[in-house]
This record gives C-alpha cells, structure tokens and sequence, in this order.
C-alpha cells in the first residue's frame, strides 16, 4: 500500500491538489505555514486580535524587525493577514487576521497548547538521547 493510499481523501486532492507531491502549488502554501515565525505571527493575531508592528514585536519574543517585516508580507501576500494605514499622524498601521487567518489560527492555537503541556517530556527525552550519545 502507498503513502497516497494509506492518506485519507482531502478537500484539495478533490481538486488535483496533494501537499506530499514536490512540484504540487500546496507544498509552496505549506512551506509558508511551517514557518516558526509564521505561525507564530498568527497566534499572536489570533489571540490578541489587530495590532501594531511593535506590538508583534513584542508578543513574538526574538524575532527580529527584518523577519517580522518579511514574514508580515509573506502572510499578507497569501491572504492571511490585512495590513491597514490610518492616516494619521504620524500613520498607524495596524495587522488583523483575515478570515483563512482567523481559520488558520484556529487551527494551531491547541497545536501551541499541546506544544507547552508536552515539551518538558520531550526535552527530557532529548537530553536523555543526547547524554547517551555523548552530545550536549
């Protein structure tokens, strides 16, 4: 049995679209999604709604204003993110969750979750390994 085989049948595949294929336009979506920064730019602006780049800044500790500027576009490009200028002075700009967004942050705010309940027993585990093999 192959790996498509053994894959249930998604929206997407009905279309012609499969994230596992190499040439597949998803597998570029999805690239776009995996990022670190990305995702965690969503959960941000899904959790505390519109805010300033500043404020990004903030809620995402370590990112630096380059990659937050770029990764900004990147979701703004695809459609997930709304970048409005308030003309004011000096201009307000502010960044929103559009509605694949606000889908998309649904979607990984219990993968944050999971991530902080489970990450001691998967450190433990990789100093564990580490410590086996010498490393670390």
């Amino acid at each position: 049995m192959t790996t498509q085989e053994r894959r249930p049948a998604v929206v997407g595949q009905a279309q012609g679209l499969d994230v596992f294929a190499r040439l597949c336009p998803s597998r570029v979506v999805f690239a776009v999604l995996a990022d670190k920064w990305a995702l965690l730019i969503v959960m941000s602006l899904g959790e505390l709604g519109g805010q300033r780049f500043s404020e990004v800044r903030r809620a995402v500790d370590g990112i630096s204003r380059k990659m937050l500027t770029q990764s900004l576009r990147t979701l703004e490009r695809h459609g997930l993110v709304r970048r409005t200028v308030y003309p004011e002075t000096p201009p307000r700009v502010v960044y929103e969750l559009l509605p694949l967004g606000l889908q998309l942050a649904d979607l990984v705010a219990p993968l944050g979750r999971w991530t902080e309940e489970h990450a001691p027993a998967m450190l433990a585990v990789r100093e564990g390994l580490d410590r086996a093999n010498g490393e670390g």
